[in-house]
């Protein structure tokens, strides 16, 4: 009963939070604008977004297959698949309990054992996790006129006029701050080892070490990386259909489905039911802030994109279901061998 109890506190407290995210995302838009965007929209490339994002999933379960066969028994495409639906579906119902979901589809369809699936899953994730940063950075070098300028007018300009105009003072913080703060964790790494914060963000790079050694190690590595590569390609394609889909075709090109894919992701991160709010403020935010778009074009962008990408994952899970209950009949109908 108190397990339940804390489970309906965390559904609540992400809805709540999904909820503030959604006010402050849709606050100050003007909305005959964007129903009159939402109209306008090209409905043929929302509906490729859906097919293109449907396809990337079906590539990251069997990017997840290969990573499962390594411990010694077959699995089926299907299976991954199945798997990879039930986490998004159960994620729309509470956040980061999909991943626990889709290791149950596998252990239960395969026989593996829970550990073992759930440690295909925290190497996966950390792998992504290194290949986001590193796909981050090179957004960010690719368009460096872009967030160059962002930078300094937007964050360096401020900063210095916070500090009476001193560009000395301000290159003074920037290194003194970073060194002293290295210096702090060094002398004081005795007392830091025992808080319990320490131990998750220590727990939280160990895991993206393991996901890379892990990636290396494993049999089909070349499969895995390509796989791995076609995943995120299919990603940015996505993020380019729902481009295609706006007035913005005429204004972005591929580099920038590229940076919008980077920023979406980010706000599928954020612990609330299937991105709901976070998704739409990260991504209108960075359209307004980089881009200079208005507040309605870059909510209307950050709408179509989330509601296609919802309407896949939705689909996706819904397959999930009817599968696994058609599987689980013909189990039981099955004549058991004397």
């Amino acid at each position: 009963m108190i397990m339940n109890w804390k489970k309906l506190l965390r559904i609540v407290l992400f809805a709540a939070l999904a909820l503030v995210l959604l006010y402050f995302s849709f606050r100050g838009i003007k909305w005959n604008d964007f129903v009159a965007g939402l109209k306008t929209a090209n409905y043929f490339w929302i509906f490729m977004s859906i097919v293109v994002g449907a396809i990337s999933f079906y590539v990251r379960a069997a990017r997840w297959r290969i990573m499962l066969l390594g411990f010694g028994k077959p699995v089926k495409r299907l299976d991954t698949f199945d798997g990879v639906g039930m986490a998004y579906l159960t994620n729309f119902a509470l956040p980061r309990a999909g991943e626990i979901a889709r290791c149950g589809v596998i252990a239960g369809r395969t026989g593996l054992g829970f550990d073992k699936v759930i440690g295909s899953v925290v190497a996966e994730r950390s792998f992504d996790v290194l290949c986001l940063l590193v796909i981050t950075v090179a957004v960010a070098i690719l368009r460096i006129d872009v967030f160059g300028n962002f930078m300094i007018t937007q964050i360096w300009e401020p900063f210095i006029h916070s500090l009476g105009g001193s560009t000395w003072l301000a290159i003074v913080l920037c290194l003194g701050l970073p060194a002293l703060l290295i210096l702090l964790v060094y002398f004081f790494r005795a007392p830091l080892l025992k808080l319990n914060i320490t131990h998750k963000i220590l727990g939280f790079l160990k895991g993206i070490w393991k996901g890379l050694v892990d990636s290396i190690k494993m049999p089909r590595k070349g499969y895995f990386f390509f796989l791995t590569a076609l995943m995120w390609f299919l990603y940015v394609c996505t993020s380019y259909c729902t481009i295609l889909a706006t007035p913005l075709r005429d204004q972005f090109d591929f580099t920038d489905a590229l940076f919008l894919m980077v920023v979406g992701s980010f706000g599928w991160v954020v612990p609330v039911q299937g991105g709901i709010g976070a998704f739409h403020f990260i991504l209108s935010l960075a359209l307004v802030a980089v881009y200079g778009l208005t507040q309605t074009s870059g909510m209307v962008f950050a709408t179509i994109s989330h509601e296609s990408q919802a309407v896949t994952m939705l689909m996706t899970g819904l397959f999930a279901v009817i599968h696994l209950s058609i599987a689980r009949k013909k189990n039981k109908t099955k004549p058991e061998i004397q």
